[in-house]
């Protein structure tokens, strides 16, 4: 079970490690690719799989309000590490990132092997809540630790933008509310985004591959593992006490737990260049982060 699911996800990731590391792609390519994925090919995949979705699929607010209380939780904790650790400012934007964000195309790329169809309808609309609420979360903690004199209305709008703007979003929004309405698409149609999901998870996984570098880690090995370890331990046990809490069973359990396991996103770094935070502390969480999930992601498949 652990082996058959999690292998091919990392394999491709080292593949394009090493496709990269022999000049086989290239910097330029890897960012055409990143486009691609993220403005094309996994919100159209986001869209056909959420939109096809039985409606019942919304009726697990215990997994929605275990996920949110989760992420949240550690959100306040990792804040207050970085209040009482007196965190320099440039590094606490990153730091916070690194401790909750979630790699979206590793998830899904596990859930469509493990749970298959039923799996990723349930990821997908739990992605699309919670996505909101971290970029609101990041972009907050970003904009306070800058230095910059924002007005709470600049700051409030800077994040609304991050929002309505985000590809992901507005896919899992539309997905859901066709999903209402509709609920299925023409064949022709239906076959067109199949077709372009298979493109849209071995190309995000290299690319993820590509993109990770072990330069900065020696640098910043402290901060990185500890905010691996608010990410990859405590998130996944505080998780664990929330599903059962709000008495969630079955496969929402599993997505759940998964999605606690899951590493840092690389969302991060872009958002930390924007935003004027350690680029080079994000490089380093991002890799040590991916490289330590295989553990929890195990445990989680095997719960």
């Amino acid at each position: 079970m652990v082996l058959d699911n999690l292998f091919p996800v990392f394999a491709l990731i080292l593949v394009g490690n090493l496709l990269k590391k022999y000049n086989v792609t290239t910097e330029n390519f890897l960012k055409i690719s990143d486009r691609l994925v993220y403005f094309i090919f996994f919100p159209a995949l986001l869209f056909w799989k959420i939109g096809s979705a039985p409606s019942n699929l919304a009726s697990q607010a215990g997994l929605y309000k275990a996920i949110i209380a989760s992420v949240v939780s550690v959100y306040i904790l990792s804040t207050t590490f970085i209040l009482l650790g007196r965190l320099h400012r440039f590094k606490a934007g990153s730091f916070s990132q690194s401790c909750y964000r979630f790699n979206t195309y590793i998830g899904v790329a596990i859930v469509v092997s493990a749970y298959g169809e039923e799996g990723i309808r349930h990821f997908g609309i739990l992605i699309g809540i919670i996505i909101p609420i971290i970029n609101v979360l990041a972009v907050t903690t970003l904009t306070w630790f800058s230095g910059k004199k924002q007005t709470a209305l600049q700051r409030a709008a800077q994040t609304l933008g991050a929002l309505v703007t985000n590809p992901l979003i507005l896919a899992c929004v539309g997905g859901a509310i066709y999903g209402q309405l509709v609920n299925r698409f023409p064949v022709f149609i239906d076959n067109t985004l199949r077709l372009a999901s298979y493109v849209t998870l071995p190309l995000a996984l290299l690319s993820i591959g590509g993109a990770l570098t072990l330069r900065s880690l020696k640098e910043n090995l402290g901060l990185s593992l500890i905010a691996a370890g608010f990410k990859l331990a405590l998130l996944p046990v505080i998780g664990y006490v929330y599903l059962k809490w709000f008495h969630v069973t079955g496969l929402p359990f599993k997505i759940g737990m998964l999605f606690f396991c899951l590493p840092t996103s690389t969302a991060l770094y872009v958002l930390s260049s924007q935003l004027d935070s350690d680029t080079r502390l994000a490089s380093a969480s991002i890799a040590l982060s991916t490289m330590l999930s295989f553990v929890p992601l195990s445990i989680s498949l095997l719960l």
